[in-house]
C-alpha cells in the first residue's frame, strides 16, 4: 500500500516525525493509566491480601492492571471504528479507512485476550486459589458460564475477538460503522457486574454505569484514534476534528450526568466523599472538569481555525499538544476508574431485609394498591426517562432549525411526538410502572400503552421526514446521521419488517411467545429482561403502525383496502389473546407471582384474568383510531385519483371516455357521438366522474 500524500516525512535522518510523536502520545495514556491504577489500588487497599481466601499477589495486582489494558484497548478499537466508519472522509489517493481498520483489528484482539486473561484472574479471585492448580482451567471454563460476574466479561471478550477476525477480512466503511455500534453496546454487559449492579437501586446503578462506560469509551477512544490518524488527515483535519468535537461534547454530557447519578448511588450521601472511595470519585470529577476545559479550547482555538484554513500549521500543532494533555488526563481517569472497580464503596452491595419483592426485582415492595396511587406515586427510571427527554429535545431542535431557515412544520405532528414520549415517560415512572412490576393487570395497562397507543402518536409525528429535512447532507461519502437514517429506512431488513403482514405477525406472535414462555418471568425479575421487553414492544408496535399509516419514507405502502384487512385480522387475533388470558386457568410466570405474596393481590390468577380483560378492552380504541386513519387514507387516495382524472380530461378532451363510448357504440351498432360537437368543461367533469369502470 502506498503512503498517503498527507503523511509527513522526516526533515533529517533520525528526527522524529509527527507520526512518531502521535504514537508516543497514544502510548502515554497506557503508562499513566497503569501507574494511576496501581497507586489508587494501594490507596484504597484493593490489593491488600484477604485472610480467608488469598489468591496471591499476581491475582490481586493483575486484575486492576489488566483492566486498564482491557478498557483502553476497547476504547481504541471503538474510537478507530468511529473514525473509519462515520467521521473520516476518504480521498482518491488516501487509505485512511484501511489504516483505522488495520489498527482496530489488533486493538480488538488485545481487548479480547485481556478480557479472557482477566476472567481467569477473576475466577481465581472468586475461588480463592492460585492460577494453574490441578483442574483450575476446566473449573474456570465451567464457572465462566454459570456465574454472572464471569459470564458478562467473557461474552464481551469473545465478541471482541470476533470483531478482530471480521476486521481482518472486511475493512470497508459500512463494516466499520456496524462494528462500532456492536462495540458500543458490548459495554452494557459490563455494567451488570459492576459495583453499581449490587446497589439497593439496582436499575439506576446499572443504567448509569452503562451510560458512563459507553460515553467514556467513545470519548477516550475517539481522541486516541484521532491522534494516531492525525498525520494522515491532511486538509481533511478540520472537518474530522469538527465532527469528533461534536461527538465528544455529547459524550462529555453523558459521562458527567451518568457519573453524578452513579456516584449518588454508590456514595449514599455527602458523607461518602470523606472515604477513600469518595476521594477517587473526586479525583475523577477533577479530571472531567479539566477535560471539559481542554475540549472547550479545542473547539474555540483549533476547530474554528481549521474550518477556515485546514492547512494552517499552528492550529494543527496546537491540536496535537492539547490532545496529548487530554489523553494524559484520560489515562489518569481510566486508572482511577479501574481502581474503583476493585474498591469497596461506602454503600454496601446488598441490603439484607425480608422483602420478597426486593429479592425478586431489586425494588422495595410498594404500599397497598389504590387507584389514586397509580397517578400520585413516582419513581424515576433514568434510562427510559432520559431517552424520552432527549427524543423530545432533538425533535424540537429540528423543528426550530426548519423554522429558522423559513420552512414550516405542522404543529399537530409536534404535539403528537411530545405527547407520545411524555406518555411513555409517565407510564414508566408513575404508579403504572411501579405496580406494573408486581401486578399482571397493571403491567398489561402499561404494555398496551407502550405497544399500541404510544407508537400511534409517534408514527403520526413523522420523525423520519423531519430528520431528513433538518439534518445536513454529507457530500464526502461518509455516514452522518442523515445517511444512517436513510440507510436504515431503505434497508432490506426494514423492507421486510415493514411489510404489513410481516409486521402484524411479529406484533402478534411475539405477544404469544413472550407471555407463554420463560421470557415473561425474565422480564419481571431481571433488569436486562425488562429493558429488552420495553424496547421490543415499542419497536414492534411502531413498525406495525408505520406499515399501516406511516407517512415517512420507506418501503412502498400497500393499497388501503389490504392494509385495512390486515388490521382487522390482527384485531381479531389480539382479541383472541385477551380472551385466552380471561378464561385461562394456568398462572403465567407462577414462580414470580406466587412468591411475591402481595396482600392486595390474594389470587394472582384472578389478577391475570383481569389483565386479559384489559388487553381485550384497551386494544379496541387504538385499533379503531387506526381503522379510521386507514379509511381516511383510502378516501384521500380515491379523491386524489378522481381529481387527477378530471385534470387529464380537461387536457385531452376526455379522450378516454370518448374511446370507451366509441367502443360501446361499435358493439351495439349505433353511431358514436361526433367529435366536433364541443362539450363544456363541466360536462366533461361530470362524465369522467360518472363513467363506468373499465372492463377487464
Amino acid at each position: 500500500m502506498t503512503t498517503p500524500r498527507s503523511a509527513p516525512s522526516t526533515s533529517r535522518r533520525g528526527a522524529p516525525t509527527a507520526r512518531d510523536e502521535t504514537v508516543v502520545y497514544a502510548g502515554l495514556v497506557v503508562l499513566i493509566g497503569l501507574l494511576t491504577s496501581a497507586s489508587a489500588a494501594i490507596f484504597t487497599g484493593a490489593t491488600d491480601p484477604i485472610a480467608l481466601s488469598e489468591a496471591g499477589p499476581t491475582v490481586r495486582w493483575g486484575i486492576p492492571l489488566l483492566r486498564v489494558v482491557f478498557d483502553l484497548s476497547a476504547a481504541l478499537t471503538i474510537g478507530l471504528l468511529l473514525l473509519g466508519g462515520l467521521i473520516v472522509p476518504e480521498g482518491r489517493t488516501t487509505a485512511r479507512r484501511a489504516f483505522t481498520a488495520r489498527l482496530a483489528a489488533p486493538a480488538a484482539a488485545v481487548w479480547g485476550l485481556s478480557g479472557l486473561l482477566g476472567g481467569v484472574l477473576a475466577y481465581a479471585d472468586v475461588a480463592g486459589t492460585s492460577v494453574g492448580g490441578p483442574g483450575f482451567f476446566s473449573d474456570w471454563w465451567t464457572n465462566t458460564w454459570q456465574l454472572e460476574t464471569l459470564r458478562a466479561p467473557g461474552i464481551v471478550a469473545f465478541l471482541a475477538l470476533a470483531m478482530s477476525l471480521v476486521l481482518t477480512v472486511e475493512r470497508g466503511r459500512n463494516a466499520q460503522a456496524a462494528l462500532f455500534f456492536v462495540g458500543v453496546f458490548a459495554m452494557f454487559p459490563l455494567a451488570l457486574v459492576g459495583h453499581s449492579a449490587g446497589a439497593a437501586d439496582h436499575d439506576t446503578g446499572v443504567n448509569s454505569l452503562a451510560a458512563h462506560l459507553m460515553g467514556s469509551t467513545i470519548w477516550v477512544g475517539g481522541l486516541l484514534g484521532l491522534l494516531l490518524l492525525w498525520p494522515r488527515l491532511g486538509k481533511r483535519a478540520g472537518v474530522t476534528v469538527q465532527r469528533y468535537s461534536t461527538v465528544a461534547l455529547w459524550c462529555f454530557v453523558l459521562v458527567a450526568g451518568s457519573g453524578l447519578l452513579n456516584a449518588a448511588v454508590r456514595l449514599g450521601g455527602w458523607g461518602g466523599l470523606t472515604t477513600r472511595y469518595g476521594v477517587l470519585i473526586m479525583g475523577k470529577t477533577v479530571a472531567l472538569i479539566v477535560l471539559g476545559m481542554f475540549g472547550y479550547l479545542q473547539r474555540e482555538r483549533v476547530v474554528r481555525t481549521l474550518e477556515a484554513d485546514p492547512s494552517a500549521e499552528p492550529p494543527r500543532r496546537l491540536f496535537v499538544r492539547l490532545a496529548a494533555v487530554e489523553v494524559a488526563v484520560m489515562g489518569f481517569a481510566v486508572g482511577l476508574a479501574t481502581a474503583l472497580t476493585r474498591s469497596a464503596p461506602p454503600v454496601p452491595e446488598k441490603i439484607v431485609e425480608s422483602d420478597p419483592v426486593f429479592d425478586r426485582t431489586g425494588y422495595w415492595m410498594p404500599p397497598d394498591f389504590t387507584v389514586s396511587r397509580l397517578f400520585t406515586m413516582w419513581r424515576t427510571e433514568w434510562l427510559f426517562t432520559t431517552i424520552a427527554v432527549l427524543a423530545i429535545g432533538v425533535y424540537l431542535a429540528w423543528v426550530w432549525r426548519l423554522r429558522a431557515r423559513g420552512d414550516s412544520w405542522p404543529i399537530g405532528r409536534t404535539i403528537a411526538w411530545v405527547s407520545g414520549w411524555a406518555l411513555f415517560a409517565y407510564m414508566i415512572d408513575s404508579g403504572f410502572g411501579i405496580y406494573g412490576r408486581v401486578m399482571f393487570s397493571i403491567h398489561m395497562i402499561e404494555h398496551m400503552s407502550i405497544a399500541m397507543t404510544i407508537p400511534l402518536l409517534l408514527v403520526l409525528a413523522a420523525p423520519v421526514t423531519l430528520a431528513l429535512r433538518a439534518l445536513p447532507k454529507r457530500k464526502d461519502a461518509t455516514l452522518g446521521p442523515r445517511e444512517l437514517v436513510l440507510a436504515t429506512v431503505h434497508s432490506s431488513v426494514v423492507r421486510v419488517l415493514a411489510n404489513p403482514v410481516v409486521a402484524a405477525l411479529v406484533f402478534f406472535l411475539s405477544l404469544i411467545v413472550f407471555y407463554y414462555s420463560p421470557a415473561f418471568g425474565m422480564a419481571l425479575e431481571t433488569h436486562t429482561g425488562h429493558i429488552l421487553m420495553t424496547f421490543h414492544f415499542l419497536l414492534t408496535g411502531y413498525l406495525f403502525v408505520w406499515s399501516l399509516i406511516g407517512r415517512d419514507p420507506g418501503p412502498p405502502k400497500w393499497p388501503a383496502p389490504l392494509r385495512l384487512l390486515v388490521l382487522l385480522v390482527t384485531l381479531a387475533a389480539h382479541a383472541f389473546f385477551g380472551v385466552a388470558l380471561m378464561s385461562g386457568t394456568t398462572l403465567l410466570a407462577p414462580e414470580f407471582f406466587s412468591a411475591l405474596q402481595l396482600p392486595w393481590v390474594p389470587n394472582p390468577l384472578e389478577d391475570q384474568q383481569l389483565a386479559g380483560s384489559i388487553a381485550w378492552a384497551t386494544g379496541e380504541i387504538p385499533t379503531l383510531v387506526l381503522a379510521i386513519l386507514v379509511t381516511a387514507d383510502w378516501l384521500r387516495s380515491d379523491t386524489a385519483e378522481a381529481r387527477r382524472q378530471g385534470r387529464q380530461a380537461d387536457r385531452d378532451g376526455d379522450a378516454e371516455l370518448a374511446a370507451y363510448n366509441a367502443y360501446l357504440a361499435e358493439r351495439s351498432g349505433a353511431r358514436p357521438p361526433s367529435d366536433d360537437q364541443p362539450r363544456s368543461s363541466e360536462d366533461q367533469r361530470r362524465s369522467s366522474l360518472s363513467r363506468p369502470p373499465e372492463e377487464s
